[in-house]
């Protein structure tokens, strides 16, 4: 729903940015985020102090979805070295998620604000429906991502 949908009327802020200036769906294997935050609820991971990751863990929330702001711990960053890479695309297996937005921070230019969600744990349910969630494939983030689009379109993201 939302690939399809053109942000013309919101493509850029006062200032010449972009408020959304990308949404990548990743399809990485299970990490040990999705056991942390339990099988409802999915992470949102950026700096400490990122107004990005906290506007979409908020969104979430008064979206009906349950999501965790996560930090992104900087002693993990040193798994992604790489002695014949730039980068090495995998790191600490036990930070999965976590690694995971150290490594896409690597690609976001300075004063871009952004956020990495990692929704793999509830994007598919095998238990019994509860609330909105039905059991196998559950549209995790879709209600979140719908809510940042209509704060976008009421003027509330900058």
């Amino acid at each position: 729903m939302l690939g399809a949908y053109a942000f013309t009327a919101y493509r850029t802020l006062d200032d010449g940015r972009a408020p959304v200036a990308e949404l990548a769906i990743l399809t990485p294997e299970r990490t040990r985020a999705d056991t942390a935050a339990g099988v409802h609820r999915g992470a949102v991971i950026g700096e400490e102090t990122n107004r990005a990751r906290d506007r979409v863990a908020d969104a979430a929330t008064r979206s009906g979805e349950q999501a965790w702001p996560m930090p992104l711990p900087t002693d993990l960053r040193a798994s992604l070295d790489s002695p014949v890479a730039d980068i090495a695309n995998t790191g600490e297996r036990m930070g999965g998620a976590l690694v995971a937005g150290l490594f896409l921070r690597e690609f976001v230019p300075d004063g871009v604000p952004w956020a990495h969600l990692d929704i793999a744990g509830p994007a598919y349910h095998e238990g019994a429906p509860h609330g909105y969630t039905p059991a196998g494939g559950t549209g995790a983030a879709v209600r979140t991502l719908v809510r940042l689009a209509e704060d976008a379109a009421e003027g509330r993201v900058r």
